[in-house]
């Protein structure tokens, strides 16, 4: 059911050498963030547009007996009418998608969604066709300028080198099968069979993890793990429990406790490599232990940074949000999970976060992906909003800053950290990143700030341990929601055939 509906007829500036197309557009509301468009052009548009095509093809057509250019217009209009007439088409499309894109009173966040092959040129009356976009929701800017905050203000020392250092240093360590038992700290080859009694969920083939207190997996975590293996060897059967995330589809399976059995495959110990010239050049070309050490304080005290710019970003948004409410369809949410868990990891990686590190904040975030998912769209939201009302927007050098930032912590270079991100669309989301950093950051700016210095909690090495892999295995559905007509023809537009159908 639809909220309310907008009918105009929208002419924009077209190409200096065409003139602008006259439009009649229909906007149908059925919730905060779609819009169902339906756009309707006249005949005499559709008309000029086939008479310019044949225009341009006229003079070069190449028609069998004829010179090239030379045949009589009516013969190449019926020779190449299918041609014209679906370049046509394309070219309408194109002209008044970015039209009503452009001119329209909403902020579209999606590309339009429409069935291409569906959309037929008539022979006569005007060219209908209708989509669906996915609209930035309507509020009121909330007032950002002097927002009264806490600053909580990290020190790294040299403790903190030192142990982050030893975990750098054990991604290196050289693995011995044992025959002694696991202790803390050592890593296990281990398969696992999950069950909810008789009921086998899901099964995990070989998979190398660390013995930490807590094993988290993407959907669920195992408390007792070190308890468990600890004490472990080679061949060795163990039962436990892993609890299933709140985040589950099926009510009944939220929170559940079900049944874990490991099979340990092998137990390995770890050696730690000496810092020998030869293997500080391997690690990164370090020319000494003082620069590998300086290389290891920067990593941290960017998470740090991270950290305080977290908690700055935590405060600002639940003030604007407090003065600012609007809907989320849960269409949308789901359909905004991948890409937002994508945004953060590549924040992570920015600020010096390690793989580890990284797998237990990703499984973290899906065990509650949903609740996660829609508060992070309200704050991207409300701070892009505050962005087009400053002007803000990313600047190349900064994409660049951002692009060798992640290289350094990925051990990859720059050309091909950006290769992959515009490979797999992930440009976009560096973009929002960079201005959604920047508001913050003009937002602190304008703000009252005061200045808490905190000491960092104390996180072992051996709390836990993160691997990717669901207990209940995922399935693969459409988030999308129905289309609102079987192809993308509008209502009342239907052909003489289906007409004559009807009335039979």
């Amino acid at each position: 059911m639809s909220t309310s509906v907008d009918t105009d007829t929208i002419a924009t500036d077209a190409s200096p050498d065409k003139a602008p197309l006259q439009l009649e557009v229909t906007v149908e509301k059925p919730h905060a963030c779609l819009r169902e468009v339906v756009v309707s052009i006249p005949r005499g548009e559709v008309e000029r547009y086939l008479k310019d095509a044949y225009d341009e093809l006229v003079p070069e057509a190449q028609v069998p007996g004829f010179r090239a250019g030379r045949a009589p217009r009516k013969l190449v209009e019926k020779q190449f009418k299918d041609r014209i007439e679906e370049r046509v088409k394309g070219s309408l499309l194109m002209d008044s998608l970015s039209q009503v894109t452009e001119k329209a009173e909403f902020s579209a966040i999606g590309e339009p969604d429409f069935e291409y092959e569906s959309i037929e040129l008539p022979e006569d009356g005007p060219f209908k066709f209708q989509f669906k976009i996915e609209v930035r929701p309507e509020f009121e800017t909330p007032n950002w300028k002097g927002l009264e905050l806490k600053k909580p203000v990290e020190e790294v020392n040299d403790k903190d080198v030192d142990q982050a250092l030893e975990r750098v240093l054990s991604r290196y360590a050289s693995l011995e099968a044992s025959e002694e038992p696991a202790e803390l700290g050592d890593k296990v080859l281990v398969t696992a069979v999950f069950k909810d009694g008789d009921k086998k969920l899901s099964e995990m083939d070989e998979e190398r993890v660390t013995v930490a207190n807590r094993l988290s997996l993407s959907d669920a975590i195992c408390e007792s793990f070190g308890e468990m293996m600890t004490g472990a060897k080679e061949g060795d059967v163990i039962t436990g429990k892993v609890k299933l995330s709140d985040g589950q589809e099926d009510e009944e399976l939220k929170g559940k406790e079900v049944d874990a059995e490991f099979t340990v495959v092998e137990v390995l110990k770890l050696e730690l490599p000496k810092l020998t010239g030869e293997f500080l050049d391997e690690l990164g070309e370090f020319e000494s232990e003082d620069e590998l050490r300086d290389f290891v304080r920067s990593s941290l005290e960017r998470q740090a940074n991270f950290r305080t710019e977290q908690a700055m970003r935590n405060e600002i948004v639940s003030q604007l949000l407090a003065s600012s409410e609007f809907e989320l369809p849960p269409s949308l949410v789901r359909r905004q999970m991948k890409r937002e868990l994508d945004r953060k990891v590549m924040e992570f990686r920015r600020s010096g976060f390690d793989e580890d590190m990284i797998r237990r904040f990703v499984n973290a975030n899906r065990q509650n992906m949903q609740a996660g998912t829609e508060a992070s769209l309200r704050e991207h939201f409300i701070l892009e909003q505050i962005a087009e009302n400053e002007e803000v927007d990313a600047l190349p050098e900064e994409f660049e800053t951002e692009i060798q930032l992640i290289a350094e912590q990925s051990d990859s270079s720059p050309r091909k950290i950006r290769a992959r991100y515009e490979k797999s669309g992930q440009m976009d989301a560096l973009r929002n990143q960079i201005v959604e950093r920047k508001v913050i950051e003009m937002i602190s700016g304008a703000a009252n700030v005061t200045e808490e210095k905190v000491e960092k909690e104390a996180e072992s090495e051996n709390d836990e341990f993160a691997i990717y892999h669901e207990v209940i295995p995922t399935r693969d559905t459409d988030a999308i929601p129905e289309a609102k007509y079987d192809d993308n023809t509008p209502k009342g537009a239907e052909t003489e055939m289906e007409k004559d159908s009807d009335s039979e």
